[in-house]
């Protein structure tokens, strides 16, 4: 299977966001509440306002996935965004909507952490440090170069210097 490889991780993510987005009606979240927003909320509850890049960082996630993610918030009204010291800059805040789920996000958080122990205890290795080791690798050598490794033997041309 490792030729659908990228197919099946999608595969596996779309399950695991859509198992936990089923639990957000029983803690009263409503429609459109979406599994990616929570740590945003999580972080910004915890830390406070932060810049859109402070927040990426935070997260373990790219400047523009975290973007994207804000303006889904903003768009349903659970954060609002501001400029900063800096005009480039804009400071993400929690709306009074959003600090009002954070109860139920919290019960949503712990119940979900459980459950993926569970989860990966039925598993002959863990998924979260197969996860962190797999980005660890490709932070090391992206794919990107390793598809060029290997276009390069196809060809019979020498891999590039880097």
């Amino acid at each position: 299977m490792t030729e659908l490889l990228g197919t099946r991780l999608r595969h596996l993510l779309e399950l695991l966001d859509a198992d936990v987005a089923s639990a957000y009606p029983a803690l009263g979240l409503a429609d459109g509440f979406r599994p990616r927003f929570t740590p945003v909320v999580r972080v910004l509850a915890a830390d406070g306002p932060a810049s859109i890049r402070d927040l990426a960082r935070s997260l373990g996630v790219t400047h523009s996935a975290a973007s994207q993610t804000v303006a889904q918030m903003v768009r349903q009204d659970l954060v609002v965004t501001e400029a900063g010291a800096d005009a480039r800059q804009r400071i993400v805040r929690l709306t009074a909507k959003a600090e009002a789920l954070v109860p139920a996000l919290e019960r949503e958080w712990a119940a979900t952490v459980t459950a993926v122990r569970a989860f990966e205890a039925e598993l002959p290795y863990p998924l979260g440090r197969l996860v962190e080791e797999a980005l660890a690798a490709l932070e090391h050598t992206p794919l990107r170069d390793r598809i060029a490794d290997a276009l390069d033997a196809e060809s019979g041309t020498p891999p590039a210097a880097g």
